[in-house]
């Protein structure tokens, strides 16, 4: 029987959770759902192997449905040093999410200055093609991929 019953939350590393929180709650569109200011039990420095570790941490509905979060943490303490979260290095990810006007919300963000890897390309090949994708960066260089499927398609692979 496998062990894995689902996914509770995308844990993201940040360098100014309040700049962070407006980004994806009023940029984005992200609802906010839980903030904490200050996170310093004795289960997360185990949990993180920094003794004596402090986040401060925000979750983010991604939609109005039940579902995985996006969990906003700076470390107050114990603080590393930014990294390039470019995403051909091993290691390093990207959040995909699911829009339902990819052409539509393009033109919201740029008009909010979101910084964009290309304008909206069209998926030519594989399980998604004919849908649509592209690349943007949050605040702190993290990649975000939007798709939107093609219309009519089954769910996305």
């Amino acid at each position: 029987m496998p062990q894995i019953a689902g996914m509770h939350h995308v844990g993201l590393t940040v360098s100014e959770i309040s700049r962070s929180i407006e980004f994806y709650r009023d940029v984005m569109g992200m609802t906010l759902v839980r903030r904490r200011t200050r996170v310093d039990a004795g289960y997360v420095a185990a949990q993180t192997g920094y003794p004596g570790v402090a986040l401060s941490v925000a979750s983010m509905a991604v939609s109005e449905h039940a579902g995985p979060t996006v969990e906003l943490a700076q470390y107050l303490n114990h603080e590393g040093e930014a990294i390039k979260p470019a995403t051909n290095r091993p290691g390093v990810s990207h959040l995909c999410l699911v829009v339902r006007d990819l052409a539509g919300f393009h033109a919201e963000l740029l008009a909010k200055n979101v910084e964009f890897r290309s304008a909206p390309a069209t998926i030519t090949e594989g399980p998604n093609k004919g849908g649509l994708v592209v690349y943007l960066s949050d605040p702190d260089g993290y990649t975000i991929e939007l798709f939107e499927p093609l219309k009519g398609a089954a769910e996305p692979k």
